[in-house]
């Protein structure tokens, strides 16, 4: 399954699929069970289960939704074992012009083609970044770790080097701060400075703390400035460095376990738990 693409049928987003809603159990939905083992995405999950390719102890489940040990139970894949695969960590530089899925209804190149060939186990981005922007994307199969980082109450910062297509100014940044309602969205930016300028463009560095849909080109488009590019460099105190363009690395065991921590040490604090750091 792991290079097969499948394309699942939409279906409605379900109750209670964010962090914390299982308490961290072994019994979760099928689907959901093949994802936490690092088999494959759950779309992917949902469609096998759905062709009757599934067998949990030895019967054929065909509900993607079904109770499931996910460390207990027998869970086989056209009569093979899906067994969880070694925790996988890693950056990728992103380039231009792929899609940030696992997948792709219309048939465009992703991001997992930058993977091609490494005999890595299956990987999901972790977050997003859209089509037209670079830079620093993670990838993880373990599924926790992602929804850690990208839970919006870790609040971990993120930081872009966006050109824009005009000379900025200090107007323009504090009206970047000061931020916009847009369709329901409150879009601003936790910090903005001009890192260089040309005649007719500037380069900024902007710090996000959340990540609404194409959250700065929106907010950007709002004050009439078009992005020309935007390039995410850092995740917390992970940097891109010089990692070249459509490479990738694996995290460290630090590296993934800081940023883990730095999100639990957020959310907890929000929630008034004290914590030694």
């Amino acid at each position: 399954m792991k290079n097969e693409s499948l394309h699942a049928r939409s279906r409605p987003a379900q109750a209670g699929q964010h962090r914390g809603c299982d308490g961290e159990g072994q019994r979760t939905g099928l689907a959901r069970a093949l994802s936490k083992l690092g088999f494959c995405s759950r779309s992917q999950a949902w469609a096998l289960v759905e062709a009757g390719r599934v067998r949990v102890n030895g019967v054929v489940v065909r509900d993607p939704e079904r109770r499931t040990d996910w460390r207990g139970d027998r869970i086989e894949v056209d009569r093979q074992a899906a067994r969880a695969e070694t925790r996988v960590y890693l950056m990728l530089n992103k380039p231009r012009g792929l899609v940030t899925t696992t997948s792709d209804e219309q048939g465009r190149a992703t991001v997992l083609s930058c993977f091609a060939g490494s005999g890595l186990p299956f990987v999901s981005p972790v977050g997003r970044l859209d089509k037209a922007s670079e830079g620093l994307l993670l990838f993880t199969n373990d599924t926790a770790w992602a929804a850690q980082i990208t839970s919006p109450e870790s609040h971990l910062e993120k930081i872009y080097h966006v050109q824009v297509d005009c000379q900025a100014d200090q107007a323009l940044t504090q009206q970047m701060r000061a931020g916009i309602t847009l369709d329901g969205d409150t879009l601003a930016a936790k910090r903005v400075q001009v890192l260089r300028q040309g005649t007719k463009n500037s380069w900024l560095e902007v710090v996000l703390d959340e990540g609404k849909n194409r959250h700065i080109r929106r907010l950007l488009a709002s004050l009439n400035m078009e992005v020309l590019r935007l390039v995410r460099v850092a995740i917390g105190p992970l940097q891109l460095g010089t990692l070249a363009k459509g490479e990738f690395r694996h995290l460290t065991r630090e590296e993934a376990a800081g940023l883990a921590a730095l999100c639990l040490y957020a959310d907890q604090s929000l929630h008034g738990t004290n914590l030694t750091r």
